[in-house]
């Protein structure tokens, strides 16, 4: 039987994500403080965010299965971009990774009341050098806002992608191999009666 276990995430892609590998699961969003601490290097800062949703939702209560939470932020030069607050902070961050090769880091954690256990997924995406009307348009169709470094995947965005080694679904929000032996590792003799 396929262990149940609660999703801490409002991402619908997490949602898609998780339920392509078969587990029963709740989705709820979790309050946490995603501030970047200062030098905090952006894959610990990505890791700890995981952790952090992971571990809230159990001390809010959630502690009668597995919480599995994620987080993905994109990296070039080494400073995690967030999503974009605007069309000009859209506009900045296109304009550095045009042409470019970035990192996208997803964390996977899960918890429960007696651990923690988490990993970072790491993924170089390469964009093709974009013109300031590919972006303006890209902007329109509303798919940037709610996705770290401004883009998704999966959607419009995927045709800027030139060359991608590592994960797709870990640049999509949730990488599925990575996950699969999370949730295997942390979950064995869990569910045995």
């Amino acid at each position: 039987m396929a262990p149940h276990l609660y999703l801490a995430s409002a991402s619908p892609r997490r949602k898609q994500l998780l339920s392509q590998l078969g587990y029963e699961f709740i989705q709820f969003a979790v309050d946490a403080d995603e501030t970047q601490l200062d030098n905090e290097p952006p894959l610990e800062y990505v890791e700890r965010l995981a952790r952090l949703k992971a571990q809230s939702a159990v001390a809010k209560g959630y502690t009668d299965k597995p919480v599995l939470g994620s987080d993905t932020v994109v990296v070039i030069d080494g400073i995690a971009l967030g999503k974009p607050i605007d069309q000009q902070d859209f506009m900045r961050t296109m304009a550095r990774l045009s042409g470019r090769t970035h990192q996208v880091y997803t964390a996977i954690a899960m918890a429960d009341p007696a651990k923690t256990l988490s990993t970072v997924v790491c993924t170089d995406v390469t964009f093709k050098t974009l013109t300031e009307q590919e972006m303006q348009q890209y902007w329109h169709t509303g798919e940037p806002l709610d996705k770290a470094g401004g883009y998704g995947i999966q959607g419009v965005g995927g045709k800027f992608v030139t060359q991608l080694s590592g994960s797709y679904f870990a640049v999509m929000g949730l990488p599925l191999y990575e996950t699969e032996q999370l949730i295997q590792k942390f979950t064995e003799g869990y569910y045995e009666q």
